[in-house]
């Protein structure tokens, strides 16, 4: 058995391996008919080690880098053939494909890059931080009380641009010798200020909810999903109700760690269709388009499990109910604003139409949730992150300016030693 499970091994692998060249092929014809790129153009780089199934990482930062870009241009640095098809496909940013450290060598070399930015914790991002004389700054993929939010890897930055008091508190608790006065800038969430896209359905006099469950999860400590736990209990609450509407999006690593979990998403998913197919006027929707903002504006009330979409939705200013783990063993910071969310246990999941009327009928409620907006995100009225956020880069900008000057007499090498990170 040992023998042909290492058989299957080494199959698996030389398939992926013959994959990988096939798609890295594609990439390098599609980029031949792109432009190219002038040389010393780009000022700001965001560097992407992920394959596609984490472009939701740095999807939601396209449209406030697209704006970023009309003052400082931008370029998406892509390690992995299938992330950067992804990117190209989507067309949002100028890519440069450097699967290589030579290549990502080369073209930093061709380039004018003084800002780095980074919206995940790839451990290949230690590839990058090799390169001096340019800020690393980490800018994260959501706002949120996870643990993947206090780490100790906050320190391999220059900076973090964070969202505000509550982020500041939460690495404060947990980051030892850690200057925050200096090392992180409050930004707030600029992606609200782009909420936007076509709504697939027609408004009319139902309440629409918005069902954004997280994935299952890899260790007990991050069992935050509650697709097995809520999910079709409340899916079917909602499409029984013809007061409701419901908008399902799920992540889209639903299933790839426990099969049950995908089984239960692909059923409810199931339960849409035959909602819709039994009464067209109910327009419910299965969302797992590449847009994430139209949701947030448009639902009359979100239930999200703990992650990023708890923030997005405080971001957006409007009701939301946070799913309570099923599993003990998951961790759940307290501290800020989980200690004082509408949670839905799993034994209410069925009765989510009362939960979300008594949640809109509650006026304290909204008081709070105003509270809430404000620690976690400061001034959020239109267009005051997306300033935040300029204002931010054009300090470190400066900042660069400072530092080149003060070094102008030293030669900015670049150490050729890929052989010694791995040419891969």
């Amino acid at each position: 058995m040992g023998i042909i499970s290492d058989g299957r091994k080494a199959l698996s692998l030389v398939q992926k391996a013959v994959n990988n060249r096939h798609v890295a092929r594609e990439v390098r014809t599609r980029l031949t008919a792109v432009p190219l790129q002038p040389v010393n153009h780009f000022r700001v780089a965001v560097y992407f080690a992920d394959g596609a199934v984490n472009m939701y990482q740095i999807r939601q930062w396209y449209k406030p880098l697209a704006v970023l870009a009309r003052t400082w241009p931008v370029v998406v640095l892509s390690r992995n053939a299938h992330g950067a098809r992804a990117l190209l496909m989507d067309g949002a940013l100028p890519v440069a494909f450097v699967p290589t450290v030579r290549s990502l060598e080369k073209y930093i070399a061709e380039q004018d890059i003084r800002i780095v930015l980074y919206v995940n914790q790839n451990t290949r991002n230690f590839q990058m931080f090799r390169y001096g004389h340019r800020w690393h700054v980490f800018i994260n993929h959501g706002e949120s009380d996870k643990m993947y939010m206090t780490t100790n890897q906050f320190k391999a930055y220059d900076y973090a641009l964070i969202a505000g008091d509550a982020a500041r508190a939460r690495l404060r608790r947990v980051l030892w010798d850690y200057d925050f006065a200096t090392r992180t800038i409050a930004i707030g969430r600029p992606q609200a200020d782009h909420y936007s896209g076509a709504l697939p359905y027609s408004p009319d006099e139902r309440t629409v909810v918005l069902y954004a469950p997280t994935w299952e999860g890899d260790r007990p400590s991050a069992h935050y999903g509650s697709v097995r736990t809520h999910g079709e209990a409340l899916a079917a609450g909602i499409l029984a109700s013809p007061a409701h509407r419901l908008i399902y999006r799920p992540h889209p690593r639903s299933g790839v760690v426990d099969p049950e979990y995908g089984a239960v998403n692909a059923r409810i998913i199931n339960m849409i269709r035959s909602a819709n197919r039994a009464d067209s006027a109910a327009q419910h929707v299965f969302d797992d388009g590449a847009d994430l903002g139209w949701q947030l504006a448009a639902a009359d009330v979100a239930v999200v499990d703990i992650s990023a979409m708890v923030y997005d939705r405080l971001a957006a200013g409007k009701p939301l109910l946070v799913t309570r783990p099923a599993d003990n063993r998951a961790v759940v910071d307290t501290h800020g604003y989980l200690g004082d969310a509408e949670w839905l246990d799993a034994a209410a999941s069925g009765d989510i139409v009362a939960a979300v009327r008594r949640l809109q009928d509650d006026p304290l409620a909204v008081e709070r949730l105003g509270e809430w907006v404000r620690h976690y995100f400061g001034d959020a009225s239109p267009g005051a992150a997306t300033a935040r956020f300029h204002g931010a880069i054009a300090e470190l900008m400066d900042r660069w300016e400072a530092w080149h000057v003060r070094t102008a007499d030293g030669a900015d090498e670049l150490e050729s030693d890929a052989a010694e990170l791995g040419d891969e």
